[in-house]
């Protein structure tokens, strides 16, 4: 099964990519993809990030296990394509190089059971130019009443270097 996959970078612009992946790879797999379409070495740490319709972080999919206990999460190379992005618009947060934080829109946009005979991945569409930076992130709370403003200047927090680093 082909399934073809619509790559947004989280920025002003727009710079899209599409691409046709077989939907038995492995999220790996994609995560290779995406980082050739987008000409990045593919070489930083990443995770794919299961999401709703809403575009909401759910679970992690890194591409290495940096859990406390070894097996904890679900590597990249665990799992297939297709068991995550199952349906037309079945969507993953995708982040490149945790330091810099480049953000992708992952979409999949179409599913053929047709054979074909081209070589996958293959980049079938691009839109737009990668820049040179990464977007500057910024966090904030989804929620406009949490604006932070029920901490008190006085608010005291119990810290103890000593007890940190020992």
């Amino acid at each position: 099964m082909v399934l073809k996959i619509r790559v947004i970078l989280d920025t002003e612009e727009n710079v899209i990519r599409d691409i046709a992946v077989d939907g038995s790879d492995n999220l790996e797999d994609l995560h290779n993809a995406v980082t050739s379409a987008f000409d990045f070495s593919g070489t930083e740490m990443s995770s794919f990030y299961i999401s709703d319709e809403d575009w909401n972080q759910g679970e992690e999919f890194p591409l290495f296990d940096m859990s406390e206990v070894p097996g904890e999460v679900t590597q990249m190379r665990e799992i297939s394509i297709s068991d995550i992005l199952a349906k037309a618009g079945d969507k993953l947060i995708y982040v490149y190089d945790f330091i810099f934080m480049w953000t992708f829109y992952v979409e999949l946009i179409e599913i053929s059971d047709e054979e074909t005979t081209d070589l996958l991945p293959q980049l079938i569409f691009s839109l737009g130019e990668v820049p040179n930076d990464a977007p500057v992130k910024k966090f904030e709370s989804d929620d406009p009443e949490n604006d932070g403003s029920d901490l008190d200047d006085d608010d005291e927090f119990d810290y103890d270097p000593d007890e940190f680093w020992s």
